[in-house]
């Protein structure tokens, strides 16, 4: 059993046992005291190195790896949280400053660093990070001029997503206003630094889930540095610009600076300026050309009239004139009124003999034949109905006959016949036996020609008669 050493208030120090001069430690009090000399050393670091052994989150989300030099290596840990708020993307090899808390790990007899921050190191980390990921969303094909849309000739609204404050906004809505102003919706993000691009993300899903989206969206920044511009070169920032429902124009930087958001953008400004000057004509231009454009209606209708009317009137010569027109219908006419008298005299000679046939075919002993086989036909349909009648009404008298025998077979009032008698207590409901007799009750006793009250006596068979109905 290990002996467990006093340790100093003050200095935290292992103090000596008393029992010689090399005290006895266990490995843990090792272990604690080696974590605290380190944690109290060093604190918080900024090593440089390059990223060795890493293969992703672990299952926990949890990520381990390394931090090497030519002449050493540090374990790395970036727990769950911090994963998801590094900037740069953790890949093998590449040089990066890494920002955390030197510690140790006693179940290994190890020290390592607990990261909480991630940057490249130096520009060239930066571009071979960058060329990998254009690479890699090249690949999927988010860059392919095929899927990007036409921007609309003249939107209605137009979506900004850029900072509140400073040049760029100015510019734009400058510009707007100069060649022909629209309704303008600024999503405020900020540009540079560590949440930029989450902020951007959150714009651009945010004006396509509105109820009413705008007809276009610029994403603008002013120039600056490739530190600068990286929230631009997020993997997240060019997924949500190349799934945008809205045709998207990127304005980032001068015209020399690139970014991954332009390849995946529908439209890539070189300016912020730039890209107002595309989203939306000149107003005057417009309206020039419309004046121009009426003019030339005008004349086209003009032109198109006189043509029309030349034509009109080279057909017109060429028609007949009304009174050669309605020379052969008058002289038709005539034709018709005078051989109209005589088809009426043949018309109505016709409808004379046709009549006077008729009239032959007709006398009055047909009608009456017709009228007394009519009479016939209705006199034996009364008989027949009469006969039926008479035998339905026979059938139910003998139904009804046969149930009223049943029905006085049945009565007790045929039992009352043969001598019997029924016995009723002065609720009228009838007693079946001697014992529901009671001394003194006032009975009902019916017979077969009337009714008897009678009153039990004090033994229940001394019945005294009392008045015949």
């Amino acid at each position: 059993m290990s002996h467990v050493p006093d340790h100093d208030p003050e200095t935290g120090e292992l103090r000596e046992n008393g029992r010689g001069n090399i005290v006895e430690y266990s490995v843990s009090d090792i272990a604690n005291a080696l974590k605290r000399s380190i944690e109290e050393r060093f604190g918080h670091v900024r090593v440089r190195g390059e990223i060795s052994g890493f293969k992703g989150p672990h299952s926990s989300g949890h990520c381990y790896f390394s931090i090497k030099d030519e002449g050493a290596k540090l374990d790395a840990v970036v727990w769950r949280g911090s994963f998801a708020r590094l900037r740069a993307n953790l890949q093998e090899g590449l040089e990066v400053i890494v920002t955390g808390k030197l510690t140790s790990y006693p179940g290994k007899s190890s020290y390592q660093i607990i990261v909480e921050a991630v940057e490249p190191a130096g520009v060239g980390a930066l571009m071979a990070l960058l060329e990998d990921r254009r690479r890699k969303l090249a690949a999927e094909g988010l860059f392919d001029a095929a899927r990007k849309r036409p921007l609309p000739y003249l939107p209605e609204v137009i979506g900004i997503v850029t900072s509140p404050t400073g040049a760029v906004i100015r510019d734009i809505l400058h510009r707007l206003k100069d060649r022909f102003p629209r309704r303008v919706i600024v999503w405020p993000v900020r540009v540079q630094g560590e949440t930029a691009a989450a902020e951007v993300v959150a714009a651009i899903h945010g004006f396509n889930a509105m109820a009413e989206r705008p007809d276009v969206l610029i994403v603008a920044r002013g120039g600056g540095s490739l530190e600068d511009l990286w929230p631009f070169n997020d993997e997240l920032v060019v997924r949500a610009a190349a799934a945008s429902h809205i045709p998207l124009v990127s304005a980032i930087g001068h015209e020399t600076d690139t970014t991954l958001i332009d390849h995946a953008a529908d439209w890539r400004a070189p300016t912020p300026t730039a890209a107002a000057e595309r989203v939306v004509p000149v107003r005057g231009e417009l309206l020039g050309d419309l004046t121009s454009l009426q003019a030339r209606q005008s004349r086209a209708i003009l032109r198109v009239m006189a043509e029309r009317k030349l034509r009109v009137e080279s057909a017109a010569r060429a028609l007949p004139t009304p009174d050669d027109v309605m020379a052969i219908v008058r002289q038709r006419l005539d034709g018709l009124a005078q051989r109209l008298p005589g088809g009426l005299r043949s018309n109505l000679q016709r409808h004379a003999v046709l009549l006077a046939n008729q009239r032959g075919r007709l006398s009055l002993r047909v009608v009456q034949q017709r009228l007394a086989e009519l009479r016939r036909r209705i006199t034996e349909a009364r008989s027949r109905q009469e006969r039926g009648v008479r035998h339905i009404f026979a059938r139910q008298q003998d139904r009804f006959l046969g149930e009223t025998k049943l029905l006085q077979s049945l009565s007790y009032r045929s039992v009352l016949a043969r001598g019997f008698a029924v016995v009723r207590g002065a609720d009228r409901k009838p007693l079946h036996q001697a014992a529901d007799v009671k001394s003194g009750m006032r009975l009902s006793i019916e017979f077969a020609d009337g009714e008897v009250d009678a009153t039990s006596g004090k033994k229940g068979n001394d019945i005294r008669q009392g008045s015949l109905f």
